[in-house]
C-alpha cells in the first residue's frame, strides 16, 4: 500500500505559493507517492501592475493565473490538481465564512491530504485575504479530520520566524529601504521563533524557486527589492518555515526538516 504523501496548499493569490511552498514541493518532485494539490482563492485581479507591463485591470487576473502556472513549470513540478475558487481579490473576508469553508472542504474531502498548508492568523503580511482563507482552511481541516481516514495528519501555517524577520528588516535599513512595520496591513511580520516547528532547507532548489518567481512578471516590483540580484534572491528562498497548527506541538519537540517528517 502506498503512503499518503498528498500535500494540499491553500493560498489567496497567485504568487503566494511561489514564496510559500515551492522548495518543499521540489524536495518531493521525484517521489512516486507524492501528490500536490494547489488551491487559490482568487485570481489576484486587483493586484499591482508593474510599470510598462501590458496588462489592464480587466486582463490582470487571467495573466496572473497564467504566470502562476508558468512558475510551477519553471520549478519542474506542476500541481497534480490546481483549483481556482474565483473569490473576489481583496474581498475574501467579505464572502460568508461558511461558503469559503465549504469551497475548500469540497476539494480537501476529495483529496484526503496527509498535510495541509495555508496561512496562519498573521497572514505573513497581515493581508485580510490571507487571514480569511487561512481561517477557512483551518476550519475545513478541523471538520474533516477523522480517525478513520489516512489524511489530515498535519496542518501547517507558512510563517517567518521573528529572528529572521528582524534580520531582514536590518538589511532593508542598511540598503536604504523602509523597514516593515508589523502593525500595518500589507507589511511583513514574524512569529515567535518557538512557534516554528518545521524548517525546510531549500538551498538545493533555490535556483529553480527563483526561476519560478521570475515568471510572476506583473509582480516583480513587489516580490523583490532587486529582481536582478539573483544571488540575493536565492539566499532569501534558501529556507521555508512552518508553524504546526495541528497536532499540538510539544514545547521541547525537535525541529522537523520536512512537511511529511514523522508521519506514518
Amino acid at each position: 500500500m502506498s503512503r499518503n504523501r498528498t500535500l494540499a496548499c491553500v493560498f489567496a493569490h497567485p504568487d503566494d505559493d511561489a514564496y510559500g511552498v515551492a522548495g518543499s514541493v521540489a524536495r518531493h518532485a521525484d517521489d512516486p507517492d507524492f501528490r500536490f494539490v494547489l488551491i487559490h482563492a482568487t485570481y489576484g485581479e486587483h493586484g499591482d501592475i508593474r510599470d510598462g507591463f501590458p496588462a489592464t485591470r480587466e486582463t490582470l487576473g487571467s495573466i496572473r493565473r497564467g504566470e502562476d502556472e508558468a512558475a510551477w513549470r519553471a520549478l519542474g513540478r506542476v500541481p497534480d490538481r490546481h483549483e481556482w475558487l474565483g473569490l473576489p481579490d481583496g474581498g475574501v473576508a467579505e464572502v460568508p465564512f461558511d461558503d469559503v469553508v465549504a469551497a475548500v472542504s469540497r476539494i480537501l474531502d476529495e483529496e484526503d491530504p496527509a498535510v495541509v498548508v495555508t496561512f496562519g492568523p498573521d497572514g505573513i503580511f497581515g493581508h485580510p485575504d490571507h487571514i480569511a482563507i487561512g481561517a477557512a482552511t483551518d476550519e475545513a481541516f478541523a471538520r474533516l479530520r477523522s480517525g478513520d481516514r489516512s489524511g489530515f495528519q498535519r496542518l501547517a501555517h507558512g510563517a517567518v520566524p521573528q529572528s529572521v524577520f528582524e534580520r531582514w528588516n536590518r538589511q532593508r535599513v542598511e540598503l536604504g529601504l523602509y523597514p516593515f512595520d508589523p502593525t500595518l496591513t500589507y507589511h511583513m511580520r514574524g512569529v515567535p521563533d518557538e512557534q516554528i516547528g518545521i524548517t525546510v532547507d531549500c538551498r538545493e532548489s533555490a535556483s529553480l524557486i527563483v526561476a519560478g518567481l521570475r515568471e510572476h512578471k506583473t509582480q516583480l516590483h513587489v516580490m523583490s527589492d532587486d529582481p536582478t540580484n539573483t544571488a540575493q534572491w536565492e539566499r532569501r528562498v534558501g529556507r521555508e518555515w512552518y508553524a504546526i497548527a495541528w497536532p499540538e506541538r510539544e514545547p521541547a519537540a525537535p525541529m522537523l526538516t520536512d512537511l511529511f517528517e514523522g508521519l506514518p
